[in-house]
């Protein structure tokens, strides 16, 4: 027994040895690769057609920004797109996941449309989603107008066996990411908020989409977002895409243009190319098509890239999201609805909702149910905090996946929450990235507009009032004995059918979330 334990003990030196040198190496790695400073380009009065697009529009609302809640999906999709060929000066994407289907290659190519057009794009991706995809990326970094840089990325990027080793050796700083979501065009107009860049995303998959909310910016609002993308893409946690392959050969041009004339094909066989020529052009949007909310009180904020760190000395926690989030919550005094498809209160999070319904407030919550979910195991971590918060009052809205109201155009069967936003008092509310649950709050870095403004707000709430009707979404109950029941839809004399399982999933599913709610996993979340 002692025999086994001194070899316990000495693997386990082993394994703390290498990843402190796995760590080093990636450290010094980083410092020689880091690329050279580079910074938003200035909007000029008239330079461009965005420039000239928005110039009215700024001088008819000095010192105030503009946000538009963008919730259809295949409207953000357009508006990613006209601005992208709209450009003429400059475009800064900063994503955690950018999927290679249909749309990701539509955006793709757009942004390549733009390079050779002369406008300055910088890529920039999180590298959790980027495994076997660096080819294509090289080959767009080969134009002299498009660089992607990587966030957090692996060193090693050859073989899968190699970058798993290496991820699980710095597990300390892989299990960090950036889960910004920003694009920003001519550094005139931005779009801020939950989605990735995604078939899921936009309305193009046929099995799940997703329910989520952006915010199309004008103004010093802009410039607030692309001074956090600076401050991402001059970061040490930010390395050149390039410098992690070096002596690699030049990439074959004609190769990605054949790549290009293949989405393009593809593209046009679909049906999802034709809702997109629907859309009304831009200039119609700005002006008219989309409601436009004029405040100066209103703030893009994000979690510094430090936050990333793989030492905790250099990580600053009171310049951290969660804090301001944590002050608009706590500023509540009549009304708290949140929505976060993720949603992990933690004891923290389940004394304040629980304490503001004592105290007569309307708190409600909207999360995925376990058959909406794509993560299971956040379910888990969910599960355990549903009672405390519905004996107290708490108003919990679990989202249905296949009802009429959550089912696409595109033909999938299913949807699922993605949407963050929170409205407080109906005047003040965020909608951005930030998921309520450890993972955002300590782990990953997170990217938001907070505002205060009624019209805004009244906006943000109608859309979770709407996702929250007995048509989209199950409302939780507690039982005589305490157990939990689930309404769904009225019937024709209006009583709510009550079930008393997890909706729409099989028992297997319900004892899987249930064995994984024993980890103690709920820090990593």
């Amino acid at each position: 027994m002692r025999a086994m334990l001194r070899w316990l003990l000495i693997a386990l030196a082993l394994l703390a040895l290498l990843s402190a040198l796995a760590l080093w190496s990636w450290g010094q790695l980083a410092r020689r690769a880091q690329g050279p400073p580079a910074h938003a380009l200035a909007p000029q009065p008239d330079a461009t057609a965005l420039d000239r697009l928005v110039a009215p529009l700024l001088a008819a609302h000095p010192d105030a920004s503009a946000a538009a809640l963008v919730t259809r999906n295949v409207q953000a999709f357009t508006l990613r797109a006209q601005t992208a060929r709209a450009a003429q000066r400059s475009l800064d994407v900063q994503y955690y996941i950018w999927r290679d289907d249909l749309t990701g290659r539509l955006l793709k190519n757009e942004l390549l449309a733009a390079a050779e057009r002369g406008v300055r794009v910088r890529l920039l991706i999180d590298d959790m989603n980027t495994a076997g995809r660096d080819d294509l990326l090289l080959a767009m970094d080969a134009h002299p107008q498009l660089e992607v840089r990587l966030f957090n990325p692996a060193r090693n990027r050859s073989t899968t066996l190699r970058r798993a080793i290496e991820m699980g050796l710095r597990f300390v700083s892989v299990n960090r990411r950036m889960h910004n979501k920003a694009w920003i065009a001519d550094g005139r107009v931005a779009l801020v908020g939950g989605r990735n860049v995604g078939d899921e995303y936009f309305d193009a998959a046929q099995q799940v989409n997703f329910h989520d909310a952006d915010l199309l910016l004008l103004g010093p609002a802009v410039a607030q977002a692309s001074a956090i993308f600076d401050a991402f893409w001059n970061s040490a946690e930010v390395i050149p895409l390039r410098a992690l392959h070096p002596g690699a050969p030049a990439a074959d041009a004609g190769q990605l243009q054949r790549r290009r004339s293949a989405w393009l094909q593809q593209a046009r066989a679909s049906d999802y190319l034709h809702q997109v020529q629907q859309a009304p052009p831009l200039a119609d949007s700005l002006h008219g098509a989309l409601r436009l909310h004029w405040t100066p009180q209103l703030r893009v904020l994000s979690d510094p890239p430090q936050k990333a760190a793989p030492f905790a000395s250099r990580r600053a926690p009171a310049h951290w999201l969660m804090y301001d989030l944590q002050a608009l919550l706590y500023s509540a005094r009549r009304e708290n609805w949140l929505v976060s498809p993720y949603f992990v209160p933690g004891e923290a999070g389940t004394l304040l909702f629980a304490g503001q319904a004592a105290r007569g407030m309307d708190v409600r919550v909207l999360t995925n149910s376990l058959a909406a979910t794509d993560v299971a195991v956040v379910h888990a971590g969910y599960l355990r905090y549903r009672p405390a918060l519905l004996a107290a009052g708490v108003h919990l809205y679990e989202l249905r996946r296949g009802s009429a109201e959550s089912t696409y155009r595109m033909g999938s069967s299913g949807a699922s929450l993605h949407t963050k936003a929170v409205v407080v008092d109906g005047q003040r509310g965020f909608v951005g990235s930030f998921n309520f649950d450890p993972r955002s709050a300590q782990l990953n870095t997170e990217m938001g507009v907070m505002f205060d403004d009624a019209a805004l707000a009244a906006e943000v709430r109608a859309m979770v009032a709407h996702a929250m009707q007995p048509a989209a979404s199950y409302g939780l109950q507690r039982d005589a004995q305490g157990g939990l029941r689930w309404l769904g839809t009225p019937d024709a004399q209006g009583t709510r059918q009550a079930l008393d399982t997890e909706p729409d999933t099989e028992f297997w599913q319900r004892a899987l979330v249930r064995v994984l709610s024993w980890l103690p996993i709920e820090s990593q979340l």
